[in-house]
């Protein structure tokens, strides 16, 4: 390419010859032959919306800074990306835009990668891809019907959140107040045919390998760890009694407390329990409650915050060591689908227990109290503090009115309490997890199909793998209503691999979880046969993972999931896959409104409406600019279309260029932390970049720069080429160690200004100047590569690639100081400064600090009684 070589910034010039140089050098291609050390940089891949929100410029300008910093510093860099492109917005925007999902979806794709490339990222574009594609989801597939032949992959009845108006089961995080995220309809339990992957098989492997993650921020692993919940107890057996007295099928309970067994005064069940639609066929009333609670959704968090309600069933519990028969009850708050669906009902000792007991007239027995109370409101039980005898951890408590068990503390009746359960066959230690199987169904049409087909002799058979993909049709007429595959008789219509009878396909599609949990090994081995091949192991695991810590639980789980079924498919040799984890903060924004009559509230972007600032820059008055009249600040929040926040990065990237919204981006807050969008900074950014731009072409325009002699240079010189190297090493350890972005813009802004005031044209003035400013342009390549792309031609490099330039290495002997300067104090109070030379001596330094003119007029009259010398920094004189 040309240079670009004008005193005049003009970014939209820059950044397209910069981008059309990358393109053509295909600069950020690599392969697996390279004898440089590998570093996998990854940034979570984005959903094809249609267009680019600033949460997505701030997480892949993040990557991006990291993996062309690495690539400076002698790595072999892989930064890929691709579209996580299935799901059930593409159907919702296709049913709005009276199209097909997969036309909607492919045109999201061409647009927002011209949008990435219009920033600059150094992607390896060859190996992108989109998830909806055969040719991707075929692996999947694959992947799946090894797993149903290993019992790893399995379909059951559950109960789900049923959306009726998107006619699709909702994770429980979907749901919120009871309704679908994203029709707000009211979510209904349904229990129907689902497939599972035995994620719980690797339970304890996914909690033993977190320790591991030392790259991990402390609260995802915390965040996993806790949704994962590993915990010991009994598996308790129950005697059921009928309401006529006959025998039923036991009942068991886990508990992680069965020191408080003799404190059991009923069991609650789930509504979905067998018996409580055995207890409802006789008694209407019951039923109806089983109707009633199968509206809302089934996450804890929903049932730990709605009233306690629930209905006696009037079957009865055996309480395996008094034979005391105790009252089965239904309640809202036992979910069939964690444990065993049912709780036994501790209401002295359990607060959830005791509310429902209090409600319903429920006995509550104490069984447990503090070992050494220390007055007598500590001897006296109330069932109101039921935490003073079960909560606190730092108090010895032992078992009362429990028979033979009294006095024993929680591990004495845990440990004699197992052994009679075991010996009698009423129960066994267990250790639970409250994660649960992986739900793997969705009942969409825009998914990977799932390859099943159905025969009425053989059941479910898994899909030969010569068979495979099953190409999901996208040329298909939607409208929303029911899904597509299942209205189609001759897409079901099938052979029974098998036995060669009729059969037909499943029709239920992915988790889109699914296509997110591989796709970073996909990346390893473009055009590979399986999912992944050899390349994977040069590349895996991903060194540096970027994402939001949304993702925490979910995605993230998922993630080290799969891995661990790829190692032990033999696709990977690492046991999780990524070494480092990244949590950017959100983007926030201004939000501006009306209230409307009926209370609702019409919001205005911040870009339509005018601001009154304080002192401080608080906003204290808003105005919309078409009418002039006020609206109400709503403070700042995250960027969204409900609060019509947002702000188009497109629109920025016109205005002010790639460079300078990606310098705000990483230069307005640390990237853990929440980034308060603010157009006045952006201005900010592009009138450094234009200084920085103007410095080095004046300096260019001069003409080379002769060779720098550091023996020839004098102070002034040394100062300055002590700055530059104090600078390369501060960028160096923000880039490298913390990721600290923001303060490594600061530091070279903090050169410029020190450069701005050196007014030296020398030959070696010149050399020390030349020096710096390659410094800065290399340092902020990462950041804003297409104007250091172009500054480095300008400082005399012609048409070399930056990216393979090294990182700058700070030369030792320029930090060293031939003088410096001290502060110097009178009795805590700064009065002046001295310059002594480096290694001055200490009765030197404190005869130049008496005698500095400002600090001698306050020692007048007074006699020194100490001087504090403070090596590099302060001279302190104690006077009186």
């Amino acid at each position: 390419m040309s240079s670009v070589e004008t005193n005049i910034y003009d970014p939209q010039q820059v950044e397209t010859a910069a981008q059309k140089y990358w393109e053509t050098t295909r600069a950020f291609e690599v392969d697996e032959t390279s004898d440089k050390p590998k570093y996998y940089c990854l940034s979570m891949l984005p959903y094809p919306s249609g267009a680019l929100h600033m949460g997505h410029v701030r997480n892949y300008t993040i990557g991006d800074v990291i993996s062309r910093y690495k690539r400076m510093t002698g790595h072999n860099v892989l930064q890929p990306m691709g579209w996580d492109a299935f799901g059930l917005p593409a159907e919702n925007a296709a049913i709005k835009n009276n199209t097909a999902p997969a036309t909607w979806t492919y045109a999201n794709i061409d647009h927002m990668r011209g949008q990435l490339k219009s920033l600059g990222y150094a992607i390896d574009w060859s190996r992108e891809f989109a998830t909806c594609t055969p040719d991707y989801y075929v692996h999947e597939q694959r992947m799946f019907t090894r797993l149903m032949r290993k019992g790893l992959a399995y379909r059951r009845n559950a109960v789900v959140n049923w959306d009726p108006v998107d006619q699709t089961v909702l994770a429980n995080e979907q749901v919120i107040d009871g309704r679908g995220w994203r029709s707000g309809a009211l979510v209904e339990k349904r229990e129907i045919p689902q497939w599972f992957l035995r994620i719980t098989d690797y339970a304890q492997e996914l909690l033993d390998g977190l320790d591991e993650l030392d790259g991990w921020p402390e609260s995802v692993k915390t965040m996993q760890r806790n949704w994962i919940g590993r915990s010991e107890g009994l598996e308790i057996q129950f005697d059921v009694r009928d309401v006529d007295g006959s025998v039923l099928d036991p009942l068991r309970v886990f508990t992680t407390r069965p020191d408080t067994v003799m404190g059991v005064s009923f069991v609650s069940i789930a509504g979905e329990h067998p018996l409580a639609v055995h207890a409802a066929r006789n008694n209407p009333a019951l039923a109806a409650m089983l109707a009633e609670l199968k509206q809302g959704g089934v996450s804890e968090a929903e049932l730990e915050t709605q009233e306690k309600r629930g209905m006696d069933t009037g079957l009865k519990a055996v309480h395996p060591v008094s034979g005391e028969q105790v009252p089965i009850w239904v309640a809202n708050f036992v979910l069939m689908g964690y444990g065993t669906g049912a709780v036994m009902a501790v209401p002295g000792h359990d607060q959830r227990d005791f509310e429902f007991a209090g409600k319903y007239g429920l006995p509550k027995k104490q069984v447990i109290a503090l070992k050494h109370p220390k007055n007598d409101d500590e001897r006296s039980y109330d069932p109101d503090r039921w935490q003073d005898w079960y909560g606190d951890k730092t108090r010895e408590t032992e078992l009362v009115n429990s028979a033979e068990f009294d006095g024993l503390d929680f591990q004495g009746a845990f440990e004699a309490l197992a052994e009679r359960f075991e010996r009698k066959a009423q129960g066994q230690r267990r250790v639970n997890y409250r994660l649960r199987d992986w739900g793997v169904s969705r009942q969409r049409y825009w998914g990977c199909p799932i390859p099943v087909i159905y025969c009425d002799t053989c059941g479910a058979v898994p899909v030969p793998e010569d068979q495979l993909p099953v190409v999901l049709p996208e040329n298909v007429q939607f409208t929303g209503t029911g899904s597509p595959i299942k209205a189609d008789p001759e897409w079901r219509k099938c052979t029974c691999p098998e036995c060669g009878a009729a059969a037909e396909r499943e029709t239920d599609t992915f988790d889109t979880f699914m296509e997110s949990s591989w796709y970073y090994a996909r990346y390893t081995s473009p055009g590979a046969r399986e999912a992944v091949d050899k390349r994977g192991n040069y590349w895996l695991p991903v060194d540096q993972y970027i994402g939001g810590i949304e993702h925490a639980i979910l995605h993230l789980m998922y993630f080290r999931f799969f891995h661990k079924l790829l190692r032990d498919a033999r696709m990977v040799d690492s046991n999780e896959p990524a070494r480092n984890l990244l949590c950017q903060g959100m983007v926030i924004a201004d939000t501006f409104y009306r209230l409307n009559a009926d209370g609702s509230r019409d919001w205005f972007n911040p870009a339509d409406v005018d601001v009154v600032r304080d002192e401080r820059g608080r906003i204290t008055g808003a105005t919309l600019r078409s009418d002039g009249q006020p609206v109400v600040i709503g403070g700042t929040e995250k960027m969204s279309k409900s609060k019509n926040n947002g702000v188009d990065p497109q629109a920025m990237v016109a205005k002010y260029g790639a460079d300078t919204v990606r310098l705000f981006s990483m230069f307005a807050a640390p990237p853990e932390q929440s980034l308060e969008w603010n157009e006045a900074g952006v201005d900010g950014m592009a009138r450094f970049l234009r200084r920085l731009w103007t410095m080095v072409h004046r300096h260019a325009a001069d003409g080379s720069a002769p060779a720098l002699d550091v023996a020839a240079l004098d102070a002034g010189q040394k100062a300055i080429r002590r700055k530059t190297h104090e600078t390369i090493g501060k960028v160096g350890d923000d880039y490298g160690r913390r990721h600290a972005f923001n303060t490594a813009i600061a530091a070279v802004m903090e050169l410029l200004n020190v450069l701005a005031k050196f007014d030296d044209a020398s030959a070696q003035g010149r050399a020390v100047r030349q020096e710096a400013l390659q410094a800065a342009v290399l340092l902020l390549n990462p950041i804003t590569p297409h104007a250091c792309h172009a500054m480095w031609q300008a400082l005399g490099h012609g048409e070399t690639l930056l990216e393979d330039q090294p990182f700058p290495q700070v030369d030792a002997g320029a930090l060293v100081k031939d003088a410096l300067t001290l502060a110097v104090q009178v009795n805590g109070k700064l009065r002046g400064t001295i310059d002594v030379a480096a290694d001055a001596s200490r009765e030197l330094i404190e005869a130049a600090a008496k005698d500095e003119p400002n600090a001698a007029k306050f020692l007048e009259g007074l006699t020194v009684r100490k001087v504090i010398i403070v090596p590099g920094k302060i001279v302190n004189i104690v006077a009186g």
